[in-house]
């Protein structure tokens, strides 16, 4: 996988993963195992209550593993290769904030490096980034003459943001209080409290923690499941509702296809109800009571 240029993020998923499959085989030799031996584990997992996508994750991470024991003449079969996939739901209405709520959330980020983390989830919310695209940030990448970011997503594929003034004074903030690494090539743009490239598990976990705050006031039953990447759910959505084409919002998104981009097109019952409103109804009839 680093040799196709993967992410560590990536790689980290899917060695977890795999981790997890080969314990579930008890001790089975490579060669002896079989497709069933896949979908019973694959079954498992489901029966714990991961998503359509997770699953799916797991899957690929064995099918790869397998893949690759080929390729090193290893093995000679993939067991994981006639494996469907699990079929994920259609024109689900992504989890995301509007702007109202992403000020309150903004107001529930606390801490000693609460300008860090806030520089943070302005990339995620107002730019568009995934949580592995802001970890890996080098300070190279903000070019503040140009207020511009160049960010390096998937598929290997770059992409140059623009950054709102907004954003662009707390990114300078942020990386003016940046704590310097201990090691003396470390660039990471954003480091820990040692100086250490943020992982994205203690940005999952500032958000997480965030979010908490943000719907504390509400009952543990009304309480949502956010998580950080619904900040760049939210960036889609404010991009679309306020006129921006498909086209743009792909780039700035790092979709690979735009079909990707169009989950995004959903509209509120508000929007629906505002919509019918406006038909103008005549019967030939009168209505009474």
């Amino acid at each position: 996988m680093k040799d196709a240029g993967y992410t560590s993020y990536t790689i980290r998923s899917y060695i977890s993963d795999l981790l997890e499959f080969l314990n579930a085989l008890n001790g089975k030799q490579i060669h002896q195992v079989k497709k069933i031996h896949v979908m019973s584990h694959l079954s498992s997992v489901r029966e714990r209550g991961v998503s359509d996508a997770t699953r799916n994750r797991k899957h690929a991470a064995v099918t790869c593993f397998f893949k690759a024991l080929m390729e090193l003449e290893l093995a000679t079969h993939n067991p994981a290769a006639g494996v469907k996939k699990s079929k994920t739901e259609k024109n689900k209405t992504p989890m995301y904030l509007d702007e109202q709520e992403l000020s309150r959330f903004f107001a529930s980020v606390q801490g000693k490096y609460r300008t860090r983390n806030i520089a943070i989830f302005l990339l995620m919310a107002y730019m568009g980034l995934r949580i592995g695209e802001v970890h890996s940030l080098n300070l190279a990448d903000y070019r503040a003459s140009q207020r511009s970011l160049n960010v390096f997503g998937k598929g290997r594929k770059w992409r140059t943001i623009p950054v709102p003034e907004t954003v662009a004074m707390m990114l300078e903030a942020a990386l003016k209080d940046r704590i310097e690494p201990r090691r003396i090539k470390e660039d990471a743009m954003f480091t820990s409290q040692k100086g250490r490239r943020l992982s994205v598990r203690c940005i999952q976990q500032i958000a997480a923690e965030t979010f908490d705050r943000f719907q504390h006031h509400l009952p543990a039953e009304r309480r949502i499941a956010y998580s950080s990447h619904k900040l760049r759910h939210s960036f889609a959505t404010m991009l679309l509702r306020k006129g921006a084409d498909l086209r743009t919002v792909q780039e700035l998104l790092g979709h690979s296809s735009i079909q990707t981009t169009t989950v995004y097109t959903h509209v509120t019952d508000k929007e629906k109800a505002a919509a019918v409103d406006k038909l103008d109804i005549q019967l030939p009839i009168s209505i009474t009571n």
